[in-house]
């Protein structure tokens, strides 16, 4: 792995707030293709939104930035995260219904 790659990681995201309802798990699947990520998002019972991304750190950090503000439409609270053990090698980023 070149320096340039940087680290790959993988990340527990939660973000709160108007965050069902505004496309923010389309706008979150296309941001992350466009940085190359892989991993899911969800929408969960208590109205927030779960994402696991993996992916290299800086490209990463850059998902976890855009989602604190989101799609247009959304209004973020509050964004949590957490890094996981271990990497679970995704295939691609889906949406989870």
């Amino acid at each position: 792995m070149s320096m340039a790659e940087g680290k790959i990681e993988c990340r527990s995201i939660v973000v709160r707030g108007k965050v069902q309802g505004v496309f923010f798990r389309a706008s979150t699947q296309a941001k992350a293709n466009s940085f190359g990520l892989k991993g899911w998002v969800k929408n969960n019972a208590d109205g927030s939104v779960s994402i696991a991304v993996e992916g290299n750190q800086e490209q990463v950090k850059a998902l976890e930035i855009w989602c604190h503000s989101g799609p247009t439409n959304a209004e973020v609270t509050s964004l949590s995260s957490e890094p996981l053990e271990e990497l679970q090698g995704f295939k691609s980023f889906d949406i989870i219904k």
